[in-house]
C-alpha cells in the first residue's frame, strides 16, 4: 500500500521563501537607507558651506554701491561738482535668446545704431560673458522712458526693464553745473568715478565715497522680500571741499581772457587773481577751456592747467626780482640817475645794446620804459650769489605748493651752471623758466610789503556731520623789507602812469605793474623765434594798498599788436575795473568822468613796447646767439602813443627847483654822473643849483630824453 505525499513540507518550503523574500527585501531597504544616510550625512557635515554658499546664491545677492561722492564748493557755497543717483542698463547676454531682436529694440530705446550693440552682445555671449554695459549714468526720466519703451507684458519678471537680460545697475553721475567756469581747477572724475583731473584728483581720498554692501533675499520669482542691514569699508565717508575760488570773479576773468585772447589772435592764454594778504587765488582761467561734463570731448590741451603746470620764459616781467633785490640791498636809490654811455652793455663775451636808455636816465624811468640797459646794470650790482638767493625767496625753482596736482617747479638751474652773461640774461628774464602762479607770488610779495604768502586754493574740507577741517595756515615768507617794497610799488606805478604799462590804468583806482614781451624758443629751428611771442603784464591794485594781485599772460599773440602792454594790460584792466567794486574796495583815484570835467593840458609821448626789436640785441662772433646762453630774447620797445588823460602827479621825490614837464614830472635831474656823460649832460647840471641856493635863475631852456621823447623844461 503505497503512502501519499505530505503537504507540510511543501507548505513549509512555501513559508521559507516567502520568508526570505522578506528578508532579501528588508536588507535591500536597509541597505538603501544606509545608503542614503551616508550620503546625507556627506552632504550635511563634509558638503555642508558649499552647499550652503550654494543655497544662499540662489536665493541671496549682494548689492554693492558706493556713497555719494563729495562735493566741490567755492567760497561763496555754489557748488562747482557734485554727485546725483543715476542708473546704468546692462545685460546679461546668457539670458538673451534672439541677439539680434534684442540689439534693434535697445537700439530704438536708446536712440543708437543697432549695430554696436549687436555686436558687444554677440561677442559676450560667444565668450561667455554675463555683464555688458548698454547705456551709463542715465537719470531717473530717462530710465523710466527706457522701461516704457522695452516692456513685455507677456514676461514674468521681478524687476525693471520688462525684457528679458536686460537689468538696471544703481550707480552715480558726477555734476558740473557751471560747466566751464574753473574747469582746470575742477578737474573732473572718470567713468569709474575716479578723480582724473584737478581738485577731483588732488583730493580723491576725501571726496571718494566708501563702497556700500546690501545682502537682498529674493523668493523663486526673483522678487525681494529681505533685505539685511548695511555694510561699508573701513573708509571714512566723503568730504566736501571748499575752495578760494569766487565763481562770480572766476566768471568775469575767463570772459576778460576769452576776449583778448580773440582780440590777440593767441594760441592761448592764462590769467590769475590773488589776494596778496591771505595768499587765497580767487580766479584761476585757462582758455581755451573745456566742459567736465563731456571732456572727452576736447583735446587734452585744454584739460591741461598751463598756470601751474607749463612754464615759460617772464621776459620784463622778472625785472621785479632784479630791482626788488637792489632796493633790498640799497644798491640803487629809486630817484638815482645813471649814465647810458653809448647804449650797450658787456657781460662775459656779449654785448647787450639798449636805444631806449638816451644819454641818461633814473632807475624808476628805466622800468618804467623796461631798459634793459638799466636791469643789467642793477643786477650786475647786486652779484650772482645774492641774486640766486633773492631767485630763491621769490618763490622761483621750487613748488608753490597749491593744492592742484602735477605742478612744476619752473627752471632755474643752479649757480654753478651759470655762464659768464647769466647773470646779466636773467637779470631781464632769460635762462630762467617760471609758472604764471609764481610770477603772481612773487609780486604779490611786494603787494603785501615784502612778504610772501604762499597760494593756496583750498579753504576748508567739511565732514559728513558738518565739522569744518580748516586749511593749514599758509606760509609766510619775508623777501624784501616793507620800506624797499613800498619803493619798488612807487616804481611799478610809475609803468603805468608813464611807461609801457599805460593800457593797465583804470577808472577810479590806482594801478601798479610791469609788462613783459618774450621771443620763444621753437624747438624745430632749434632757436628763438623772431614770429612767436609770450606777453604778460603782472599787476596790482590799488597802488598804495593793493587788493588784488592780477597776472595776464598771453601765448603766441599775432598781428601788429602783441607786445605785453598791448595785448595783456588791457586784460588786467578789464578784469581789475570789474572786481575791484565786487570786492567793495573803495575808490582811490578820480574818475574818468571827473578828469573829464577838468582842464587837460598839453599831451605827452608814451613810450610802449614794440613788436620790432627785442629787449636786449646781443651782438656775438656768430649771426644768432647761442640759445645755452640766452635762452629766449625779450621784446620790449617803445612807439609813441598820444593820450588825453590827465596829468597826474608822480610819487616820486622831486628836487627844489621845479621841473615842469608838457604832462607829468617824474625823473629828478642828476647830482652826479660819469666823467664820460659830463660834457652831455652839462648844460642840464648848470641850470640845477644845489639845494642850499635860492631857486633864481632863469630857464636854461628844454632839454629831451632821448629814452621816452619827454620833454623837461626847466622853470623857476
Amino acid at each position: 500500500m503505497q503512502r501519499r505525499p505530505v503537504k507540510i513540507s511543501r507548505d513549509k518550503n512555501s513559508t521559507q521563501t516567502i520568508f526570505t523574500r522578506f528578508m532579501l527585501v528588508i536588507a535591500v531597504f536597509i541597505l538603501w537607507i544606509g545608503g542614503i544616510s551616508v550620503r546625507l550625512v556627506h552632504l550635511q557635515v563634509n558638503q555642508h558651506e558649499w552647499l550652503l554658499s550654494e543655497a544662499r546664491d540662489q536665493r541671496r545677492n549682494q548689492v554693492k554701491s558706493k556713497q555719494l561722492r563729495g562735493t566741490i564748493y567755492d567760497r561763496s557755497e555754489r557748488a562747482l561738482a557734485m554727485s546725483v543717483n543715476a542708473k546704468s542698463l546692462f545685460a546679461d547676454p546668457s539670458e538673451i535668446e534672439d541677439v539680434e531682436t534684442t540689439a534693434k529694440r535697445v537700439a530704438a530705446a536708446l536712440k543708437v545704431k543697432p549695430a554696436e550693440i549687436y555686436k558687444n552682445l554677440s561677442e559676450a555671449k560667444e565668450n561667455g560673458k554675463r555683464f555688458v554695459y548698454l547705456a551709463r549714468r542715465l537719470d531717473e526720466d530717462t530710465a523710466q522712458k527706457i522701461n516704457e519703451a522695452l516692456k513685455n507684458t507677456d514676461l514674468r519678471k521681478f524687476d525693471e526693464p520688462r525684457f528679458a537680460g536686460l537689468h538696471w545697475r544703481e550707480e552715480q553721475k558726477r555734476s558740473y553745473p557751471y560747466k566751464t567756469v574753473a574747469a582746470q581747477v575742477v578737474g573732473f572724475s572718470n567713468s569709474e568715478d575716479v578723480g582724473s583731473a584737478g581738485i577731483e584728483q588732488s583730493q580723491e581720498e576725501f571726496l571718494n565715497g566708501a563702497v556700500i554692501r546690501r545682502w537682498q533675499n529674493r523668493d523663486r520669482l526673483g522678487r525681494v522680500y529681505e533685505e539685511s542691514e548695511t555694510e561699508e569699508d573701513e573708509r571714512e565717508p566723503p568730504k566736501d571741499v571748499v575752495l578760494t575760488i569766487s565763481s562770480s570773479i572766476q566768471y568775469k576773468t575767463e570772459q576778460a581772457l576769452e576776449e583778448g585772447v580773440k582780440a590777440a589772435h593767441a594760441k592761448s592764454g592764462m590769467a590769475v587773481v590773488l589776494d596778496p594778504k591771505t595768499g587765497e587765488i580767487l580766479a584761476m582761467a585757462n582758455y581755451p577751456t573745456f566742459d567736465p561734463n563731456n571732456y572727452a570731448d576736447f583735446p587734452a590741451e585744454n584739460i591741461k592747467n598751463k598756470i601751474v603746470q607749463g612754464s615759460y620764459a617772464p621776459g620784463s616781467v622778472f625785472k621785479l626780482v632784479t630791482y626788488g633785490a637792489a632796493l633790498q640791498e640799497k644798491l640803487i636809490k629809486p630817484d638815482e640817475w645813471f649814465s647810458c654811455g653809448n647804449g650797450t652793455i658787456t657781460a662775459g663775451k656779449h654785448e647787450f645794446k639798449d636805444p631806449h636808455c638816451g644819454t641818461a636816465i633814473s632807475y624808476t624811468k628805466a622800468l618804467a620804459i623796461s631798459s634793459n640797459l638799466g636791469a643789467i646794470r642793477t643786477g650786475l650790482k647786486i652779484g650772482e650769489d645774492k641774486f640766486s638767493n633773492y631767485i630763491r625767496q621769490f618763490g622761483f625753482g621750487e613748488e608753490t605748493g597749491i593744492e592742484l596736482p602735477a605742478e612744476t617747479r619752473g627752471l632755474v638751474r643752479p649757480l654753478e651752471s651759470w655762464k659768464d652773461d647769466s647773470l646779466a640774461s636773467m637779470s631781464i628774464g632769460y635762462e630762467i623758466g617760471v609758472t604764471a602762479l609764481q610770477m603772481t607770488s612773487a609780486f604779490a610779495a611786494i603787494a603785501n610789503d615784502g612778504v610772501r604768502v604762499r597760494p593756496h586754493i583750498i579753504k576748508e574740507i567739511r565732514q559728513a556731520d558738518g565739522k569744518v577741517i580748516p586749511a593749514a595756515e599758509p606760509e609766510k615768507t619775508t623777501v624784501v623789507s616793507p620800506q624797499a617794497a613800498g619803493e619798488l610799488r612807487k616804481m611799478l606805478r610809475e609803468v603805468v602812469l608813464n611807461g609801457t604799462g599805460r593800457e593797465a590804468a583804470l577808472d577810479g583806482y590806482t594801478s601798479a605793474g610791469k609788462t613783459g614781451t618774450a621771443w620763444k624758443y621753437d624747438p624745430k629751428i632749434k632757436r628763438v623765434s623772431g614770429s612767436k611771442y609770450t606777453s604778460s603784464f603782472v599787476g596790482f591794485a590799488p597802488a598804495d594798498n593793493p587788493s588784488v594781485v592780477i597776472a595776464v599772460v598771453m601765448d603766441e599773440p599775432q598781428g601788429a599788436l602783441r607786445n605785453g602792454g598791448q595785448v595783456s594790460a588791457p586784460v588786467f584792466r578789464r578784469i581789475a575795473q570789474q572786481i575791484l567794486p565786487e570786492l567793495q574796495v573803495p575808490p582811490d583815484a578820480p574818475t574818468e568822468e571827473q578828469n573829464a570835467a577838468q582842464k587837460v593840458q598839453g599831451e605827452q609821448e608814451i613810450p610802449v613796447e614794440s613788436e620790432a626789436q627785442p629787449d636786449a640785441a646781443i651782438n656775438s662772433d656768430s649771426k644768432t646767439a647761442s640759445i645755452k646762453n640766452v635762452e629766449n630774447k625779450n621784446v620790449e620797445s617803445r612807439t609813441n602813443e598820444k593820450s588825453g588823460r590827465k596829468p597826474i602827479e608822480s610819487s616820486e621825490k622831486k628836487p627844489e627847483k621845479v621841473f615842469e614837464k608838457e604832462k607829468l614830472v617824474s625823473d629828478k635831474p642828476p647830482k652826479e654822473v660819469k666823467a664820460d656823460a659830463n660834457k652831455i649832460l652839462k648844460k642840464e647840471k648848470d641850470s640845477v643849483k644845489p639845494k642850499s641856493s635860492p631857486v633864481k635863475q632863469k630857464p636854461a631852456g628844454e632839454t629831451k630824453n632821448k629814452s621816452s621823447g619827454e620833454r623837461t623844461r626847466i622853470v623857476p
